[in-house]
């Protein structure tokens, strides 16, 4: 599908880009409090939105490609037919009125802010979560030493150290 330049549509595509990246974020968030709080069945509820939010992204962050690519097809061409090197943001949009790259810039700023908010809590969830996996390593390592950092089934069965989902069983 050949899409043409539309300021209203790519202030909709940010504008709903920006909105879902709030929702992802507070999804997010749900995820790690339930990880945290090891509320599995809130985590794969959780889990399973912000999946289904991240395909809805997905599908304006293709929408907003296609925008672009038109404005760049659209206005930077004109001045010179022979270009094909894609531009920054930035330098495509200069090539509008002062009042469109004036929202434009600032919508995308925010998307980049939303960006970087949903990234941290990304990156602060899997330090947890490897912290964790570390420490359980460690706590086996203490307790049992003679297992050589090996880890093995209720039937003896050596399996991998991945630490996905683990019992420990205490009771002998």
């Amino acid at each position: 599908m050949k899409e043409t330049w539309n300021f209203d549509s790519c202030v909709s595509v940010l504008t709903g880009e920006i909105e879902l990246l709030r929702k992802i974020t507070a999804a997010q968030h749900m995820v790690r409090q339930a990880v945290i709080n090891k509320e599995w069945t809130d985590f794969d509820e959780r889990a399973a939105e912000v999946n289904r939010l991240g395909e809805e992204f997905a599908l304006l962050e293709d929408e907003r490609i296609l925008l672009f690519s038109a404005l760049h097809n659209s206005f930077a061409r004109e001045n010179n037919p022979s270009d094909t090197e894609e531009r920054p943001f930035y330098a495509l949009i200069t090539y509008l009125p002062v009042e469109e790259t004036r929202v434009l810039s600032q919508l995308y700023r925010e998307l980049k802010m939303e960006t970087h908010k949903m990234r941290s809590i990304n990156e602060s969830l899997l330090i947890y979560i490897n912290e964790a996996k570390t420490m359980a390593a460690a706590y086996l390592e203490a307790v049992c030493p003679a297992r050589g950092g090996k880890l093995y089934t209720r039937k003896g069965r050596r399996v991998s150290q991945d630490l996905k989902s683990m019992v420990y069983n205490n009771h002998f």
